[in-house]
């Protein structure tokens, strides 16, 4: 289900314009890893599962997704895992560690909402890499943000940063501060990048 549903939002993006990647060869890590996404619409989300093709990402989602039973099954399909971004508990970070220590991407979008702002970053992606002890991958995303976007045939780009490994020599709430402003600074480069690339 999930690779027949991302070739087919290929296709179907594909008609609006191609995606230009950059530095995809950073997602070569063995074993499992934290993607850490720009968002700034629903879009970014499709780009960046097809760009990883045939990688698969589970993604972390908003558990109001899978209130209804349909919902529920097709967010299952897709590898996604809802999250209570209200009251994020212990709880909100068992399943991703599970899934990085088996060698699984975990795609999250650290900003939390959709914006074009730079907010403050939220620590979901580096306490699921630090307590995995895998890296995080900062990944930035510029073009169409939603459908008007799409059909003005707004470019799409996306950027792979290199990978942000916890520091071993440090105790890990210090290793995890030092991932967090890696992450920060990268995320912030990155755009940087893709608006030299216009």
């Amino acid at each position: 289900m999930y690779y027949f549903c991302a070739n087919a939002l290929k296709i179907i993006l594909s008609m609006f314009g191609r995606i230009k990647v950059y530095q995809k060869e950073n997602t070569n890590v063995p074993g499992g890893f934290v993607l850490a996404c720009t968002h700034t619409g629903w879009v970014d989300i499709l780009w960046l599962g097809v760009s990883m093709l045939p990688v698969k990402i589970h993604y972390m989602a908003k558990k109001e997704l899978f209130q209804s039973r349909f919902l529920k099954w097709f967010m299952e399909q897709l590898h996604a895992f809802p999250v209570d971004r209200k009251n994020p508990g212990p709880s909100a970070i068992k399943i991703p560690r599970k899934l990085l220590k088996a060698g699984k991407v975990v795609g999250v979008f650290p900003s939390g909402t959709r914006t074009s702002e730079e907010v403050p970053l939220k620590r979901g992606a580096v306490t699921m890499a630090g307590y995995a002890k895998v890296p995080i991958v900062p990944v930035a995303y510029q073009g169409p943000n939603n459908l008007k976007d799409l059909f003005k045939r707004v470019k799409p780009r996306i950027i792979f940063g290199e990978p942000i490994f916890l520091p071993e020599e440090l105790p890990l709430k210090q290793g995890m501060e030092v991932m967090m402003e890696q992450l920060e600074l990268s995320l912030h480069d990155l755009q940087k990048q893709l608006q030299a690339f216009e």
